[in-house]
């Protein structure tokens, strides 16, 4: 029998000092996707200041952060730079997987999927063309639907709406995957409008407002991210955070789903999942708890 005297952590593992030497224990990786709005960045001011003690115990702990969004490109690279982050990220409610192509912890080159090379980054499409979905949005508006996508307004019509400066607006309508639109009508237009998108060949989505995208979603692209990790990694813990309906196909994916309150203090209704954490603030506040929950639990383990 194996008698622990002594115990520490090395370079990422955990060293056991016994009696019949050194014995190491990979510790268990931690790998966190987030999604933005509501969630990480405060439903009113877009601030993550609540969630800074648990961003850096991550950063501490050089725990991946990847970022999980209907936010553009544009937009999510604003905050990675606000957060310092360096790791992967999935826009436009999953319609592209960015890897930076310096990001040495993951190596695309063993996959076989079809990049679009950018500057900085291998891009794996998802996502419908935007065009595509314009066209849809046009058709929708012909057929007597009161939809009006952001490709419909100005940069102060979408800073209008969300609450966003203008140059943080500009960045919304640089859209790649993924139509955020509003819609005025009845409970039975609604139903008859996402029927009809449906019928275009696309689907729908909800978070802060309505989304017509393509055949992809926020699972499919953690899916796709998570294995590139389980294969650089060999024990992993998989972590996701959302507040809304269109976070749930990534919830749905990982070991530990977090759902943050809404402002009001509740919690989204169509989110109920086997194993869902509720987070016990909303936004950023509950993120930082449940974050830090999470984390001391696999401290040691």
């Amino acid at each position: 029998m194996v008698c622990s005297l002594d115990h520490k952590k090395y370079d990422g593992e955990l060293l056991y000092v016994t009696s019949y030497g050194i014995i190491y224990i990979q510790m268990k990786q931690i790998l966190i996707f987030t999604d933005l709005d509501g969630t990480l960045l405060d439903y009113s001011d877009y601030s993550f200041e609540r969630a800074l003690p648990a961003l850096e115990i991550i950063e501490r702990r050089k725990i991946p952060l990847v970022i999980c969004t209907s936010k553009t490109q544009a937009e999510i690279e604003y905050y990675r730079r606000r957060l310092n982050n360096r790791h992967p990220f999935i826009s436009e409610n999953g319609g592209g997987i960015f890897i930076p192509k310096d990001y040495r912890e993951l190596q695309i080159a063993n996959y076989e999927f079809q990049t679009e090379e950018a500057a900085d980054y291998h891009i794996i499409r998802l996502g419908a063309r935007y065009d595509d979905l314009r066209m849809a949005i046009k058709g929708l508006q012909q057929e007597g639907f009161n939809v009006k996508g952001f490709g419909d307004m100005s940069i102060e019509e979408v800073a209008n709406i969300t609450g966003l400066s203008n140059e943080e607006a500009a960045m919304a309508k640089e859209r790649d995957f993924d139509e955020p639109f509003i819609f005025s009508g009845t409970d039975s237009d609604m139903h008859t409008l996402l029927e009809r998108i449906n019928e275009k060949g696309f689907h729908y989505t909800q978070g802060i407002y309505f989304h017509i995208l393509g055949n992809s979603d926020k699972g499919k692209a953690v899916s796709i991210l998570a294995d590139m990790y389980k294969n650089t990694f060999s024990d992993i813990a998989i972590v996701a955070i959302g507040d809304s309906l269109n976070d749930v196909p990534m919830l749905e994916r990982v070991d530990y789903p977090v759902v943050v309150q809404k402002p009001d203090g509740s919690y989204d209704p169509r989110i109920s999942l086997p194993g869902l954490i509720k987070a016990p603030g909303p936004g950023p506040a509950g993120w930082n708890s449940a974050v830090k929950e999470i984390l001391n639990r696999h401290r040691d383990v």
